[in-house]
């Protein structure tokens, strides 16, 4: 239960979400999805209409199969309308997805997606529900968005031309990104800001017990260098993992020795460069076991290993497991089985 430290009424007001009388969202839940990132997106608007005083935003839930949908909790959510037919027009779009979000592309989402762009909706994804929005041709060159980190190397296979940012979430230019868990609520409330006002918005976080909305370039990982020169760095290493390129070649375009980046380094993140290097491309090739198909040679060579040996040897010393029994481990948990039991 939720308890309002005052009352306030707010009166309807002219917003800039939309033509309609209040605002409207949509939500297209893809199975597998995160049921904390639809939660937090759903009971914030609740929220705000209770802040409110009366209904200020409606919403509708979508399924990717017209049909009681699955999340990756086990629980299930069944659907307001189905199919891909036009009920009230949305302001916001926002697609949630899991494990494997490409599996399911349905007909009729496609065109949906294009006439609520057409309609000057915002159209968003939180956690992989970005690559769905990408593989229909809906971000452009140079855009900026955000998936979870796990997600990152294998959309930036595909989609190299589209560019992640380290933050939470991006809302700008009619796209909003998330990168799902509690994101999800500072995502909407930054777009329930630019709906009403950063007044209101900060209000229901209050409400919400949320605290303080984080700003969208609060970062994923706490555990990154804060040194620029070291965010320099690991940008240069991000940029080459598919070919990796001589640590003294990183450190001579940050215009130091060899010998002052390794001191930097240890400094800050306690391992060499070559450690750190190495580090990122076992963690991108982690990532692609688990959230694409590829196939493991494959993802060898996306990650710079010459050899199936060296890249297995490598990942095994770093992780424990060999890069096989990682990707059967994501296929259980995609399937949504128990860790042990066979798979089907």
């Amino acid at each position: 239960m939720v308890f309002l430290a005052k009352t306030k009424y707010y009166p309807p007001i002219a917003h800039f979400c939309s033509q309609t009388p209040m605002p409207h969202v949509c939500f297209i839940l893809h199975p597998q999805f995160q049921m904390l990132a639809y939660v937090l997106a759903s009971e914030t608007l609740r929220i705000a209409n209770r802040r409110a005083g009366h209904p200020v935003f409606t919403w509708e839930t979508r399924t990717a199969t017209s049909a009681p949908t699955l999340a990756s909790n086990g629980r299930s959510v069944v659907p307001d309308v189905t199919g891909w037919g036009d009920t009230m027009s949305p302001d916001l779009v926002l697609v949630i997805a899991g494990y494997d979000p490409l599996a399911l592309r349905p007909p009729g989402l496609a065109a949906f997606l294009r006439r609520a762009e057409r309609s000057g909706a915002v159209l968003g994804g939180v956690d992989t529900g970005v690559w769905i929005l990408a593989a229909f041709g809906l971000l452009r060159t140079g855009q900026r968005v955000v998936l979870h980190r796990e997600a990152e190397a294998g959309f930036r296979e595909v989609w190299p031309e589209v560019e992640l940012s380290d933050g939470i979430y991006v809302l700008e230019d009619k796209r909003l990104s998330a990168a799902g868990g509690t994101a999800t609520g500072d995502v909407i409330l930054a777009w329930i800001a630019d709906c009403m006002s950063q007044s209101f918005a900060e209000e229901v976080a209050e409400d919400m017990a949320h605290g303080t909305m984080r700003p969208s370039e609060h970062r994923q990982r706490f555990r990154e260098p804060t040194d620029t020169t070291l965010d320099a760095m690991r940008r240069e290493m991000v940029r080459h993992i598919q070919h990796p390129v001589p640590v003294s070649d990183i450190a001579a375009q940050l215009k130091l020795s060899s010998k002052q980046l390794r001191a930097r380094c240890m400094r800050a993140v306690g391992k060499t460069p070559s450690q750190y290097f190495l580090d990122l491309r076992l963690t991108a090739a982690r990532d692609l076991l688990r959230s694409t198909t590829m196939p493991v040679t494959q993802i060898a060579l996306a990650t710079g290993f010459g050899s199936h040996a060296g890249f297995s040897r490598a990942f095994r010393q770093v992780f424990g497991i060999t890069p096989s029994q990682m990707r059967q481990a994501a296929v259980v948990r995609g399937m949504g089985l128990e860790p042990g039991r066979a798979v089907p």
